[in-house]
């Protein structure tokens, strides 16, 4: 299989927060965003196989956003890296801009999903990985993002449930955890996948080394999970 790398970005990652404030409206979440940036940007940046060159290749890893009614940082990451103009970026939430409230697959460059609903991400993270299984295409990978309450809907249960005992080792969760659950788990979200039969990782979410040790720990045989502790940022 041809790796398909990360480009060259066309702005950093001190660069992401005058991005996200181009972008204004009294429906863009700030909170919900900016609590992902951090992962985002260190997928992008150091562990995706996916490049504005790529995003239809065969062989690209698929990253799929769950928590899309928050897309703040997504965009931003997404301008950065070159996969669309920064210009598009102030018109977000307007009606002839492609940048919407929640992200569209069909007018998001790079975007896998459209997403914003919750609860679909990781069953169609699921079904991405049986498909990429199927076609003996064993190479690229698929990741998610959810957030932490996303995972009380019953879809998600249903998927981690699976996805453990299939072994979809292709398969990468990663959970932004910034206690915005109403409802805690017994033992915490980490204890929720591992009795799924999920490797597991707990670490801060905005420490970008420790990201990214997490993100490529091996865990042959098995779907992984990245469970990120955030303070959302305001």
């Amino acid at each position: 299989m041809t790796t398909h790398t990360t480009s060259a970005p066309v702005h950093g990652y001190d660069d992401l927060g005058r991005l996200m404030s181009l972008m204004t409206g009294d429906e863009k979440h700030g909170p919900a965003a900016t609590s992902t940036l951090d992962a985002l940007w260190v997928l992008y940046d150091r562990v995706l196989r996916v490049s504005p060159g790529t995003v239809d290749a065969p062989g690209r890893d698929r990253f799929l956003l769950s928590k899309g009614h928050g897309p703040m940082a997504y965009y931003a990451v997404l301008a950065a890296r070159g996969f669309f103009a920064e210009e598009l970026l102030p018109g977000f939430g307007a009606y002839d801009s492609p940048l919407g409230h929640h992200p569209d697959r069909l007018l998001v460059p790079g975007a896998e999903i459209g997403s914003g609903s919750l609860g679909h991400g990781l069953p169609l993270a699921v079904g991405s990985a049986l498909g990429l299984r199927a076609q003996g295409l064993t190479g690229p990978r698929v990741w998610v993002l959810t957030g932490d309450a996303e995972l009380d809907e019953g879809s998600n249960h249903e998927a981690i449930a699976f996805a453990g005992p299939a072994g979809l080792e292709q398969l990468h969760t990663v959970v932004i955890d910034n206690a915005s659950a109403t409802h805690a788990r017994p033992g915490g979200i980490a204890a929720r996948f591992e009795v799924a039969g999920w490797s597991v990782r707990t670490v801060d979410g905005r420490d970008h080394e420790a990201l990214y040790a997490a993100f490529t720990a091996p865990h042959p045989g098995r779907p992984h999970a990245v469970i990120a502790r955030v303070t959302p940022k305001r």
